[in-house]
């Protein structure tokens, strides 16, 4: 049996009705969510963390090796002491310009989507991983180490952007 159910505080009625309005325009808490998931995903670079809290695989030998080759070594053929701990503190993808972790952006798709990504085009194979025997140009294999995704703190933050949106907040 259907029940009528009816409203007769006008300010009732506003608030549900502005609550329709702003189910209606949904880009400006998309913004919001691409804002946010942009930092959380830049973050990831410091934290070297995947959204799911697992930690990066760290820097290979050859990777360590390469990095190296960019410092100017000593008359003996040495480094020095600054020069070897910033090697040994190499993070995995920070790479010499850092530009995949600045890179990191939002777009809104249409009105009712947001995408986060980097123009990079190394991006996905950072993301995803990649073996030798697939792309050939690689020097190694390359373990996925995550940087985009929403993390379980990412998921209450955007559902808590939403309820504030829609409330009016």
């Amino acid at each position: 049996m259907a029940q009528l159910i009816e409203l007769t505080n006008r300010s009732g009625l506003d608030y549900l009705q502005a609550m329709l309005a702003r189910g209606q325009n949904l880009r400006p808490v998309l913004a919001e969510i691409g804002e946010d998931m942009t930092e959380s995903a830049k973050r990831r670079f410091t934290t070297t963390k995947a959204p799911d809290g697992t930690p990066w695989a760290p820097n290979s030998a050859t990777t360590i090796a390469r990095y190296g080759d960019l410092f100017a070594r000593k008359k003996d053929g040495t480094r020095g002491k600054k020069v070897e701990a910033k090697i040994a503190g190499k993070k995995p993808l920070t790479g010499e310009t850092r530009a995949l972790a600045t890179t990191i952006n939002y777009q809104l798709q249409g009105d009712n989507a947001v995408s986060i990504g980097s123009p990079m085009v190394y991006a996905a194979m950072q993301q995803f991983g990649g073996k030798k025997s697939d792309f050939p140009h690689l020097w190694g294999n390359i373990p996925a180490r995550p940087f985009l995704g929403a993390s379980e703190a990412d998921k209450t933050n955007i559902a808590e952007l939403v309820r504030s949106y829609m409330r009016g907040e």
